[in-house]
């Protein structure tokens, strides 16, 4: 349930408290160990307020007061984007909110981590948070000492498990990584080898055509030719298997009939060079103009040598670009030279996570990208969203077992941005859908899967960039949303 965010409100009951009645607190589940000098004590330092439907605090106002529930149905909330989303509502006696992390002190931020409303006219007992956390530092010290082992305990483990996911995911995509480097880098490498080759057998040919007396003008057609095989190879189209296999026919019939000796070990370089029977044909006609034995033979392999270097160099190129785009995506998804909270476009974090991911896909995963390219940049913490699409795309393939369509979008909605991630995978059981955002809850064999993955994507969303985060699914189309606002709120520490 969501209702309008709520403007800020003071902290402070806007009336004096009323003295309490002991016995009255006496019936309350919180209070009803205590001795009867005790609820005395807290009568006197504490107090009861009346209010009316309305707020009674707003989340990040400073934590000034306990407030225990005497009468009446509050709603406890907490602020999503431009939304106050509603965590509980109850009308139990003794619930408690407010201040109630104030024996902390200043080692946790001490503001209100949610907003209080009364539905309905209610009234509290009211302790301001000093009061309050010098009686539990006096009445309880073994069990403050205690609550703050399990506190920053359960948070410091919270944070190594996450660091642990995050190298895990890191290792992972690094294996990755290096597969994908590895393949252009090597042909790169191969291709080098097979160019200084074809180079060295250039220059001779060169040479061996110069030494045999050929006149100025059959050397200057050459050089046309030449050059001409070079522009239709940098404008080759790549052909189908089976019309490259007619094109190979076709040129090495004709360097056959022209008495090329294996011929048909250069047919496929010509073709790839986009040079066919007919334009081989106008180097015949300039050997036959030369008028000398050898003529055609020398030329037809001076150009073969010629379009295989051209050839090589694009292989060499290319490789060389794919690899400054693998490198350049790693640094984009790193954000290793980046300020970790910026403003950021979506698609491109969308896209480097994307290509790291490349590996992972295989032939039988589809990835369709249905980009709004005319949504705004957006304020965030990128490497941590770009964390978030890794979590949610790898669950996706893993859902989808090798076979299927992962769908990206990206929307406007009202003051917010939406991403979906739908995918054609098993789907998410009813029975468990409530639970894949707990912590350690997996669905994958024991070692596959940590369990954490959507819990810190939950938070990330959600606590680091006050978004949403949501599951639909049926078997055949499974859509996490995240819900990320177009506008700045306050950063939020990591360990929030």
């Amino acid at each position: 349930m969501t209702t309008p965010a709520t403007p800020a409100t003071p902290a402070a009951p806007a009336a004096a408290p009323s003295r309490c009645n002991v016995d009255e607190l006496r019936d309350l589940f919180l209070f009803e160990k205590l001795s009867q000098d005790q609820l005395a004590w807290l009568c006197e330092h504490g107090g009861v307020i009346e209010t009316g439907p309305g707020p009674v605090y707003a989340e990040g106002d400073p934590a000034e007061y306990l407030y225990v529930l005497l009468t009446g149905t509050v709603v406890l909330s907490r602020r999503i984007g431009g939304d106050d989303v509603e965590v509980t509502r109850t009308s139990s006696r003794g619930v408690y909110a407010g201040a109630f992390l104030a024996y902390l002190g200043d080692r946790v931020p001490q503001v209100y981590n949610n907003s209080l409303r009364a539905a309905e006219p209610c009234r509290f007992f009211v302790l301001d948070a000093r009061t309050f956390a010098g009686l539990m530092n006096d009445w309880f010290p073994m069990a403050v000492h205690m609550l703050e082992g399990l506190f920053f305990g359960s948070r410091n483990a919270q944070e190594a498990i996450g660091q642990r996911e995050r190298l895990l995911a890191l290792g992972s995509l690094s294996a990755g990584l290096t597969h994908e480097l590895n393949n252009p880098a090597a042909a790169a490498v191969r291709a080098t080898g097979s160019l200084r080759e074809r180079v060295t057998r250039m220059r001779g040919k060169l040479a061996t055509l110069t030494a045999s007396g050929h006149d100025a003008s059959f050397i200057a057609q050459l050089v046309r030719l030449q050059d001409e095989a070079v522009e239709r190879a940098a404008k080759a189209q790549p052909l189908s298997p089976i019309e490259a296999t007619d094109a190979e026919d076709a040129v090495g019939e004709w360097l056959e009939a022209h008495g090329i000796d294996a011929g048909w070990d250069l047919a496929p370089s010509f073709v790839q060079a986009g040079l066919d029977a007919a334009w081989l044909e106008q180097v015949a006609a300039a050997a036959e103009d030369a008028g000398q034995p050898g003529a055609l033979d020398g030329a037809i392999r001076w150009l073969g040598y010629t379009v295989d270097t051209e050839l090589l160099m694009t292989e060499i190129a290319d490789s060389v670009t794919r690899i400054s785009n693998l490198v350049g995506a790693a640094r984009q998804y790193s954000q290793l030279d980046r300020a970790p909270f910026q403003v950021v476009d979506v698609h491109e974090l969308l896209d480097s996570t994307l290509v790291m991911l490349d590996g992972k896909f295989g032939p039988g995963i589809r990835v369709v990208k249905d980009y709004d390219r005319s949504l705004p940049r957006i304020p965030g913490y990128p490497a941590e969203l770009n964390q978030v699409w890794t979590n949610l795309i790898d669950n996706a393939v893993a859902a989808m077992a090798g076979d299927g369509t992962l769908t990206i979008r990206t929307s406007g909605d009202r003051d917010r941005l939406l991403v979906e991630f739908a995918d054609t995978g098993s789907g998410v059981p009813d029975q468990i859908r409530d639970r894949i955002f707990e912590p350690f809850f997996t669905t994958k064999p024991v070692g596959q899967g940590t369990g954490l993955g959507l819990d810190i994507s939950w938070r990330i969303v959600v606590t680091r960039h006050h978004g949403d985060l949501k599951v639909q699914s049926v078997p055949g189309d499974t859509r996490f949303r995240v819900w990320l606002p177009l506008t700045a709120e306050q950063e939020v520490p990591a360990s929030s």
